[in-house]
């Protein structure tokens, strides 16, 4: 079979699970984008985010992850939805990134290993790498004509924008690659940039992770001090690079997205009621480090301070809870939340904790120990 043959035979496989764009790149070294990687690693851009930038001289060589590899099938996923409206609460409600909403992941692995199948059964080998540190994908969808990078970082699909999944499959067939990358079409727009909250975009294409709520949400530790009213209501992701984008607000007025059946919001309530096992039952499926629920609780603290009502009963009881938390962690947030929602009495009740991370949080909001 001819490489452009069995390449038409993928792209058919791809189509039938609901895959948006497909791409076929070579496999050879990603030269510029581990070169980028080393740089911002070493200028501290990638904070404590080991995605990626763990091994980069892994990340951008194919044959790391199949020795005798000569292409990569990308396929790029839409996970472009609406969501209902959601009435407000007391305690506040929580926004989830748009890409977590529905199992999209999971749907586009289901297409890549029907892929990687395929090419397994006509004698070659394969091997599906999405959403792993064996490979920047982005690099990979740049590669194979998917789209251009946007300076958000993400990659942009012409007719689609970025709100997208990407995987890949890693193969030693000849297939017909294309390794004709698009020419930018961001142009000067810089809207992405403007509304970042955090001012995460310190250049085209480059983020501070160290700055960027989608990843501080997921880093463990203290929530950044200077970063805590900025997260508003979010508990999982950050999508305001993507909703002011305009590429994305014109495929959504072009063709207006399905309304989504899944979960867009979390009563923060919910988070801060539920013990560890329910916790991970219901949100375990997102990042958390180390597998802590304690760090969904302290997002949630802040979201609480962000958006409740001070004057409910039921706030001042959820923080009550918390500023008496034998964990300094979320005893550290709430404490941040007292002070946030004027419970004055709370934050001085904890003046004389004997935990360094809650005399600090006290040290920054103006108390003393």
């Amino acid at each position: 079979m001819s490489a452009q043959a069995l390449s038409e035979e993928l792209v058919a496989i791809a189509t039938a699970h609901d895959i948006d764009k497909v791409g076929v790149c070579s496999a050879e070294v990603f030269t510029d984008v581990r070169a980028a990687l080393h740089e911002r690693k070493a200028a501290g851009l990638s904070a404590d985010m080991q995605f990626t930038y763990r091994n980069p001289d892994r990340a951008t060589d194919p044959r790391r992850s199949l020795s005798d590899a000569e292409t990569i099938v990308v396929c790029a996923r839409s996970y472009r939805r609406s969501a209902p409206e959601t009435p407000p609460t007391p305690t506040g409600t929580a926004a989830i990134a748009e890409y977590v909403w529905e199992p999209h992941y999971g749907e586009l692995r289901t297409g890549l290993d029907a892929i990687a199948q395929h090419l397994r059964e006509a004698g070659w080998s394969s091997r599906v790498l999405m959403d792993d540190n064996a490979l920047v994908d982005r690099a990979a969808a740049y590669r194979a004509g998917i789209g251009w990078w946007g300076k958000n970082s993400n990659i942009l699909v012409p007719g689609i924008g970025s709100k997208f999944v990407l995987g890949s499959v890693v193969t030693n067939a000849p297939l017909d690659v294309v390794d004709e990358p698009l020419e930018d079409q961001c142009g000067p727009c810089r809207r992405c940039i403007d509304a970042c909250p955090t001012d995460a975009i310190v250049a085209d294409g480059v983020i501070d992770s160290n700055r960027c709520l989608a990843w501080l949400v997921q880093s463990a530790g203290v929530f950044p001090h200077e970063f805590r009213v900025a997260l508003g209501n979010r508990i999982y992701g950050c999508d305001d690079c993507q909703t002011s984008c305009p590429p994305n607000l014109l495929s959504d007025r072009r063709d207006a997205p399905d309304r989504t059946t899944g979960i867009t919001t979390a009563a923060v309530r919910d988070l801060l009621t539920l013990d560890d096992t329910a916790l991970l039952a219901k949100f375990g499926a997102w990042y958390i480090p180390r597998r802590e629920p304690k760090y969904l609780r302290r997002n949630a603290l802040i979201v609480l301070a962000n958006t409740a009502d001070p004057a409910s009963s039921e706030v001042r009881q959820l923080i009550e809870r918390y500023v008496r938390s034998n964990d300094e962690i979320e005893k550290a947030h709430a404490v941040w939340a007292a002070d946030r929602l004027g419970y004055d009495d709370l934050v001085a009740g904890c003046r004389a904790d004997g935990s360094e991370i809650v005399q600090a949080e006290l040290s920054k909001i103006g108390g003393k120990p």
